[in-house]
Formats: structure tokens, sequence, C-alpha cells
């Protein structure tokens, strides 16, 4: 079964690569995701009426952003890793303008999606999504990579409700919420949290819930779920990863993430004094097995929970019951409604953009100067499909 399933895989993988693919191979029906860096649209390939979710990355944005290194070096992990927990990438290719990514297509949406139709997740619910994404995060780094952006708006939910990672760095990687210089500098910004502070829970979920999508499309970004260590300049490990899970955790539970803010430089701070700020408000209740399983995320790198490896993560009382082996096969915890291959009445309503119109009052010469830095991006994707080989040393953790 697993064999011709990855059979089936190999022959799409082949078709498309045999065929030199264009924009014009592809009919835009709907822009379902918007980034800092571009946009995510839902295609469908003219020939074969197969559907994707095409990802349209501005080559200018990303160099002006200093995003380059990070595309290349982070791409290749979505061929190297398993493909049951990790967003499956079948193709790429640019033109002057922009670069492309044919990725498949999760029906079911973003968990930052399904977080605000839902005030709070059951724990029943939480226990299922938690314990998906921690084999998804495991999965990734037995490769030896590490994600740093668990969040959210990354944790992709399949036609039938189950778990995938997506975006390794693809259109965020190291945007300014990993740099600390940016929070850093707060003479600027004074603390403006006073009504934050002040809120009940109902209030301070309502405000988050408000304030969300901006942050998610923002290139600034949000450092509510960013490790203290990964802005600290002593280095860091794949630990980083399940703190992030920790704060996803808070949310599910409590309706917003334990050190939200006003403003990014707020939140930044209570990041950093996180033993004083990481606290339960008594109005939500709390199961003193969730409280524990948080505070184990979500405490200094070397006593996390996961640093002498996963099945410390797996025995803790929290996911008492869950059937680690099979937990794909078994139906979600919340049933996904899906009624077409191109269904997207789980995605947000974005408005047209131009970021597909043709290239316009630019000499070819601005272009041809900083094309260099995306050669060999159209094909890279084909080199571990068909031979399994170790991964290259620069895309090992803590290399990029």
């Amino acid at each position: 079964m697993r064999r011709s399933q990855h059979a089936r895989k190999e022959t799409e993988f082949l078709r498309l690569k045999r065929t030199r693919l264009g924009l014009d191979d592809f009919e835009s029906l709907k822009v379902i995701g918007r980034g800092a860096f571009g946009e995510v649209r839902l295609v469908q390939k003219k020939d074969t009426g197969h559907i994707y979710a095409m990802k349209i990355l501005r080559k200018a944005d990303m160099l002006e952003k200093e995003q380059v290194a990070h595309i290349r070096a982070e791409r290749d992990i979505l061929v190297e890793a398993d493909g049951a927990w990790v967003v499956k990438m079948f193709y790429s290719f640019q033109d002057k303008r922009n670069l492309y990514l044919l990725m498949e297509f999760l029906p079911g949406g973003d968990m930052m999606t399904l977080l605000m139709k839902k005030d709070t997740l059951t724990e029943e619910e939480t226990q299922f999504y938690l314990a998906e994404t921690v084999l998804a995060i495991d999965s990734i780094h037995q490769l030896g990579f590490i994600h740093r952006d668990i969040k959210p708006d990354n944790l992709l939910l399949d036609a039938k409700g189950h778990v995938k990672l997506s975006d390794f760095g693809l259109c965020t990687g190291l945007k300014k919420a990993h740099r600390t210089e940016f929070y850093r500098n707060l003479t600027h910004n004074p603390p403006s949290d006073f009504t934050f502070q002040n809120m009940n829970s109902k209030r301070k979920a309502e405000t988050w819930k408000k304030n969300r999508r901006q942050l998610a499309y923002s290139t600034v970004g949000t450092p509510d779920y960013i490790a203290p260590e990964v802005f600290m300049q002593t280095g860091y490990n794949k630990l980083c990863d399940w703190w992030s899970l920790g704060v996803i955790m808070y949310e599910m539970l409590i309706g917003y993430p334990p050190f939200c803010s006003e403003t990014p430089q707020e939140t930044y701070r209570k990041v950093m004094n996180w033993k004083e700020t990481l606290v339960f408000p008594p109005e939500v209740p709390t199961s003193e097995k969730s409280k524990d399983l948080i505070l184990r995320y979500c405490t200094d790198a070397e006593k996390r929970i996961g640093a002498v490896g996963v099945e410390e993560i797996k025995s803790h009382p929290f996911f008492e019951g869950v059937d680690w082996e099979h937990i794909r096969e078994r139906p979600a915890t919340i049933t996904i409604e899906v009624k077409s291959i191109d269904d997207t009445s789980n995605f947000d309503e974005f408005p047209e953009s131009d970021i597909l119109q043709p290239v316009t009052n630019t000499t070819e010469q601005d272009y041809k100067s900083k094309d260099w830095v995306f050669l060999n991006y159209t094909y890279k994707r084909f080199e571990g499909l068909t031979q399994r080989g170790s991964i290259p040393s620069y895309m090992k953790a803590g290399k990029l």
C-alpha cells in the first residue's frame, strides 16, 4: 500500500519534471493566503485539472528583506521530510518578477483560522492537535532540521482534519520577528500595555483576535511564539520548537497566547521575562496536567521537556490515551467539511492583487543583475525525489 502510494507520487513528480512549467500552464482560481513577501493562490493545471496551492514570492521583496539564503536552504526540507507530516511540494519555477512554488492544496485551512473561529478548544481537541504536531516536529528534528517558526499559521489541516507542517522559512524565515534588535529599541515605543494588562481573559481574547490577522500578514511578524533563546546571541537548538508548541497549547486552551500585548516590543519584553509574565488567568478553568505540560514546554531550554528526547513528551500525563502509532488513521477530533477538491470555505476571503500582472517599465538589466541569486531555483526540487541521499551539511540544524 505504502509502496504504491509512493509510486503514484513519484509519477506525478516525474510528469511535472519532464515538462518545463510556467505560469501559462495554470489557471488561477482564488487567493487563499497573503503574507509579507507574496501570496498563496489555489490554481488548476490546465491540462490535467489537478489542483495545487501556488505560493508566489516577489523576488524584489525578498532581496530587500535578505531572505534569499533562507529560501534556498530551507526549501529542500520539503523534499526530504516525511510526506505524512509536511506539506508536499511538487515543483518550482520563476520568471522575472516572482518565484513560484507548487504545493499540495490542503483544504482544511490553518490552525490560526480554526482558533479564530472557536473561542477555545477542549482538552480532548487540544490533545489531538498537539500530539500530531509533536510527531510532525519530531519528524523534521530526526532529519536534523529546526523549524524555528512553529505557530498556528504554519499548522495546516488536510481534508480529514489532520495536521501538516508548512512554511519552512519559505516566506517568513528569519524575518524581523527573529531579530532581537528590532525589539530592543524600546525607546520609541514606551510600554502601552496598561489597558491590556487590566483586561479580563475574554476581552484579551477579543483584542488578540482583532489584531491577529494583521500580525500574520506583516513583515514584522510577532515574537509571540518564539523561544527566548532564539533572541539571544548565545545560540539555540531544536528545543526552541517545543517552546513554541507550549505557547500554542496555552492559546488553544485559554483563547490567546501567554505573552500577547498591544505592541510587538511589549510582547518581546514579556517573552524575555517569561518567569514573571507566564501566568494562567484564574477565570479560565485549566487542568493541572495541561498547566504542567505548558510550563514544561515554556521553561529554560536545558530543563525543557523533550531535552532527553521525544519519548519524554509522549509519556507526559496530558497525552494519556493517545495512540501514537495510528493517530493519523483515526478520525480527527474536529471534522473538516470539504465539498470538493477545490473547496476554499476553510480559508479567509482575500481581495485580488496585481502580483501576476506582466512586468512593465523595468529594464531587462534591472532583473538580470539580481537574478543570479535565484539561480538553480527552478529544478532544485527534484534532486531529493529519486535519490534518498544524505542531507547536505549546510542544511543541518544550526548551519542556516
